[in-house]
């Protein structure tokens, strides 16, 4: 599996970018998994199902299934979380997989910046950010900066880079 990542400030574009990305490799033929790291206490189940009645019980692994898909739930309580590559091995073969967020983890990225969320690009200390998906030009920055709508560029940009 090819790893690359997409990191950037909360409301940079990260998400829609992801987004983007994955409907653009997948229209190249490629499998696409992603891995999102999340910074605060989240659910993707809701009061009064079965498997949030499962969960809230004591479960700490909760899988559901129908003949349209499966997910798994996992609760660490209390337990450490799980490094990228504890993550990433829980993943079934792929051909490429993008990973938003988890900037501290050792992966090459791209890092969106928009302006007017106004923080200080990471690219400007952190050798694993290749290049900036950017709305505005970032000056002092030794990057390729590749604007932030132009999918197509920055698909090619990890393609290239990995080798796709």
């Amino acid at each position: 599996m090819k790893i690359f990542g997409i990191s950037g400030w909360k409301n940079s574009g990260k998400t829609s970018l992801v987004e983007r990305l994955v409907t653009e490799f997948t229209s190249r033929g490629l499998s696409v998994s992603t891995i999102k790291h999340a910074h605060h206490d989240f659910d993707i189940d809701h009061e009064g199902r079965d498997s949030f009645r499962h969960r809230e019980a004591g479960a700490r692994e909760v899988l559901i299934c129908s003949d349209t898909r499966w997910a798994m739930m996992h609760e660490l309580r209390g337990a450490t979380e799980p490094t990228l590559l504890d993550l990433l091995n829980k993943l079934a073969p792929c051909d490429l997989v993008l990973v938003e967020g988890f900037k501290g983890e050792p992966m090459d990225r791209i890092e969106c910046y928009r302006a007017e969320v106004d923080n200080a690009p990471r690219a400007r200390f952190d050798d694993r950010v290749l290049a900036l998906a950017v709305d505005a030009t970032v000056d002092a920055i030794r990057q390729p900066q590749l604007p932030l709508e132009d999918t197509k560029a920055i698909a090619d940009f990890i393609a290239n880079h990995l080798e796709l």
